[in-house]
């Protein structure tokens, strides 16, 4: 991959997406992960306003801290952007009180997190009339569908969408983002602990890389145990979140019902 075509290439994008749209800035939450950090970095390399908000809930500290880490470096290189901390333990804590006890399963909640933050996200980008630019990558978000509906997958754009994971950590390391979030393990960051992306999913990006590209190229050789699992995997996952990567199914009435 060609890191700083591509780079220029997407700092063009959102520069003339916005300017075609007559808004003047981005918001971007920063998770501590990768995918903000370079999503946030390109955003702000248009010279337009950014806003980046660390927006802790029960965070492991590793997660804040490297949140704060990159929005202090940003905020160092480029004097278009501006953190804030919005920390949603409270509300996240006065949610808890409110809902039946029954319904607080681990996932639910989690996605409840997902939900607060993107509501957050509206919040600042509504006041100021700016776009909240999306962090997904193409196989979390086209592939495995490893995100929330309506949570981390409620944008406006999505900048590095067409990037697979590794191609992200190909850019990160163009960018000169901090080292500390270079190197860490992906996590959504929707957990009291430091659980890993792969612990939840039980395969690596770079494996789950191979199975959806080995389904798009309709490729047919033969698999080892291990691919097997992992294409298992894959397509598990591909198959329960159709929902979140396709369009909301419209029930169409019929003309001579109307």
């Amino acid at each position: 991959m060609q890191a700083k075509k591509v780079i220029d290439h997407i700092v063009n994008w959102l520069d003339q997406y916005a300017s075609n749209a007559n808004i003047k800035g981005f918001v971007v939450g920063i998770s501590g992960g990768i995918d903000s950090a370079v999503t946030s970095t390109l955003c702000a390399m248009t010279g337009k306003q950014v806003i980046l908000l660390n927006m802790p809930i029960l965070q492991p500290p590793s997660q804040y801290d490297r949140s704060n880490e990159h929005i202090q470096w940003l905020q160092t290189n480029y004097p278009n952007t501006k953190g804030y901390i919005q920390d949603l333990t409270p509300t996240f804590e006065n949610i808890c009180g409110d809902f039946p006890k029954d319904i607080q399963d681990h996932l639910t909640m989690a996605n409840v997190r997902a939900r607060l933050r993107m509501t957050t996200l509206y919040a600042y980008a509504g006041h100021h009339g700016f776009l909240v630019a999306g962090t997904g990558n193409k196989v979390e978000d086209f592939g495995v569908g490893f995100f929330t509906k309506y949570g981390d997958g409620g944008v406006d754009i999505s900048p590095i969408a067409d990037l697979m994971k590794t191609e992200v950590f190909e850019i990160a390391k163009e960018l000169g983002i901090v080292e500390s979030i270079q190197t860490a393990k992906p996590t959504d960051g929707l957990w009291d602990d430091d659980r890993s992306d792969e612990d939840q999913i039980g395969a690596t990006y770079p494996e789950l890389e191979w199975a959806m590209l080995y389904i798009e190229n309709e490729e047919k050789y033969a698999l080892t145990d291990r691919q097997k699992e992992v294409m298992s995997i894959y397509k598990s996952r591909n198959r329960a979140n159709l929902h979140k990567m396709s369009p909301i199914p419209v029930c169409h009435i019929p003309l001579s019902l109307k």
